[in-house]
């Protein structure tokens, strides 16, 4: 029997077979059959195959990410001859998903070699890409935090919160809400920051916008209802933050105190800026599984 050799040509991903068996679902995201992909790396009985994925599966909860969001058993129909078809276990797999399969492979295989090849520089492209736009996720929605909190403050003061003080403890009821009762000192303490690092700025997308859509709504609802006096406005302040906890839990999202520590903003902006001054690794944002 002809031994085949497969040859990657890193000038073109369709030279690769791993791209050639690619699929995309209608909402435009990739995934590929383990089927197809047992069948490129030559297993010929595909039970030999599943215990490849059982190990994948187990790599990817090791490593903390979800393991549904990577791997989606189905039944497929495949015809069986004169027409007829038949239901067959399948499984389909992120581009993350495969860089794990491929790694619990038959190491004797050469198309293994390729393929764990092709599968580690496609996984850092796709990192990069999803660092990038976390970063101008974190740039804009900080930079809508920041003015939000302008107006806030002063619709705070139209209500009677005057002294830095007041403001600082009328601030503190709107994290006490959102947070679960959780002061901005105890947030700062969870999230392992240092003394005159600000909690905003190390926020990810997610809970930049959980925290902007508080300060939005706490100012409209200051000023449509005219509340006066430091004590109603801290009480509007926390009641809108905790309804805010309320929505996110509703929807069966992340508590705010879960989610991860990130780099400092600045670093992102000069990243964004001057990427090629950046040599610290970005914190991934949250692809991990809920604790």
């Amino acid at each position: 029997m002809t031994k085949r050799v497969y040859r990657s040509q890193s000038t073109s991903d369709h030279a690769s077979p791993f791209e050639a068996i690619r699929r995309v679902n209608e909402a435009g995201h990739e995934f590929w059959s383990s089927r197809d992909f047992a069948k490129i790396l030559g297993y010929a009985d595909y039970r030999n195959f599943e215990q490849v994925i059982d190990k994948a599966r187990t790599a990817c909860f090791n490593s903390g990410y979800r393991i549904d969001d990577h791997f989606v058993e189905l039944t497929e129909m495949i015809e069986i001859g004169k027409g007829g078809q038949r239901g067959v276990k399948t499984v389909l797999l992120s581009r993350y998903a495969c860089y794990l399969a491929i790694q619990n492979a038959d190491p004797s295989k050469d198309i293994v070699a390729l393929g764990q090849t092709y599968f580690a520089v496609q996984t850092r492209r796709q990192e990069l890409s999803e660092q990038s736009l976390e970063d101008q996720r974190r740039l804009l929605l900080r930079e809508e935090v920041r003015q939000h909190n302008v107006q806030l403050a002063d619709a705070a003061k139209s209500a009677g919160v005057v002294e830095p003080v007041d403001y600082a403890i009328f601030q503190n009821h709107g994290y006490l809400g959102l947070y679960g009762g959780l002061a901005a000192k105890d947030i700062h303490a969870r999230k392992q920051l240092r003394k005159g690092q600000q909690i905003l700025d190390h926020m990810g997308s997610t809970e930049l916008a959980a925290n902007l859509f508080r300060a939005t709504q706490t100012e409209e609802k200051l000023r449509r209802e005219q509340i006066t006096g430091k004590d109603r406005a801290n009480q509007t302040h926390r009641q809108v933050g905790a309804k805010v906890r309320q929505t996110i839990q509703e929807l069966g999202g992340t508590m705010p105190e879960e989610l991860p520590t990130v780099e400092n903003i600045k670093t992102v902006q000069t990243r964004v800026m001057r990427p090629s001054l950046s040599t610290e690794k970005p914190v991934p944002a949250s692809k991990k599984r809920k604790s």
